[in-house]
């Protein structure tokens, strides 16, 4: 229990004071954990470890490339246009909106005396997504495109990930030789459930949230969607968490169709007209994100991440809460293997309890 608390303390420390040092070798490892069974498979198919490494680095750095030069800079553009856009569209309410206060003011007469009006409290929010949206945006911006951060982003972590990608087999034998002998066992296969664990939910869930960003992606700009990347990308990244991100793109791209075809003003003899809106388009929007949803419960979840997780959300969200707050974005990286560790452990722990005398008491032994 001893060298179990030393190893808390050093991760504590190396996590709150160390955190921008050790980002990049937490990326590069990540990716090489990530990598290392198709490694490992391209090994099982007649090719050495080094040429493993140097097919999955040529097909990594080309796909890396087409991101850069063709998603990347659309996506920051889009971003940075989505703030301006949903202040405009907040601020130029659609007639729905309209209506609906007028409703209000006729059924809550309280709200129209004081001046309360879902249009004004729009207004409000517009005014705020716009001042915040693009100071927030330039932050991050500036902050991503230093030259430190590129540097690191671009150099070091490739570097590190193709060195601990190569050497991943030799260091986990000898971690493993360095087990005490008189609970290899008991260590092996907590191990092995720790990496059971996280093979299906950061390889198997990250493969979900992928292809369901792609699909949301490629299906709202098929639909005609302004910022349907953005949507669809927002969307994936938050798969993760079941229901919040479908619930989140969802809302966002609805949001955008209903500002976007509810139908513009048009001059007809002097007099402005509004048309009537595209609900044909709207409801794709919606469909769009059901099938994604359908998809990901009855296809993708099951084949790719299973039943093994054991992660429940409700212990994801508090772990990314507590471990973003005290160390930031590298905390954030950490949450997930170590509440999945923590998890593990704890299943462990609940296991052995049950076997034991103080929960079995002396009905458990043999007469």
């Amino acid at each position: 229990m001893k060298y179990w608390g030393i190893a808390t303390a050093v991760l504590v420390f190396l996590l709150y004071f160390l955190g921008n040092v050790i980002l990049p070798f937490i990326l590069g490892g990540a990716v090489a954990y990530i990598l290392d069974p198709v490694a490992d498979r391209l090994e099982r198919a007649g090719l050495s470890r080094a040429l493993s490494v140097g097919v999955i680095t040529a097909v990594a750095s080309l796909i890396f490339l087409i991101a850069i030069l063709l998603i990347i800079p659309v996506l920051i553009q889009q971003t940075g246009s989505l703030f301006t856009f949903i202040g405009n569209s907040v601020q130029n309410a659609p007639q729905v909106v309209t209506d609906l206060d007028e409703w209000l003011a006729r059924t809550v007469p309280a709200l129209s005396n004081n001046d309360i009006t879902i249009a004004g409290s729009l207004s409000d929010i517009a005014a705020a997504v716009q001042s915040k949206g693009g100071e927030f945006l330039n932050k991050v911006l500036s902050s991503a495109m230093s030259l430190i951060n590129v540097i690191v982003l671009l150099v070091v972590v490739p570097v590190v990930a193709v060195y601990l990608l190569y050497d991943w087999d030799n260091m986990v034998a000898k971690i493993d030789d360095l087990l005490p002998r008189d609970h290899t066992t008991m260590i092996r296969q907590i191990a092995v459930d720790i990496d059971r664990t996280l093979a299906s939910f950061i390889r198997g869930q990250g493969t979900v949230c992928l292809i369901l960003g792609v699909f949301y992606a490629i299906g709202l700009m098929l639909v005609g969607l302004q910022f349907g990347l953005v949507a669809g990308a927002i969307a994936g990244m938050l798969t993760f968490i079941p229901y919040v991100g479908a619930l989140t793109g969802g809302l966002l791209s609805i949001g955008i169709a209903l500002f976007q075809f509810w139908g513009p003003m048009q001059n007809a003899d002097g007099e402005l007209i509004r048309q009537s809106p595209d609900w044909i388009r709207i409801g794709i929007v919606a469909v769009i994100f059901g099938i994604g949803q359908f998809l990901e419960g009855n296809f993708l979840t099951p084949k790719l991440v299973g039943s093994s997780v054991g992660l429940h959300p409700v212990w994801l969200i508090f772990a990314l809460s507590v471990f973003g707050t005290l160390f930031g974005f590298v905390g954030m990286l950490v949450a997930v293997p170590v509440a999945a560790m923590i998890g593990v452990l704890a299943r462990h722990a609940i296991a052995s309890y049950k076997q034991g005398r103080l929960y079995q008491g002396f009905s458990g032994q043999e007469d």
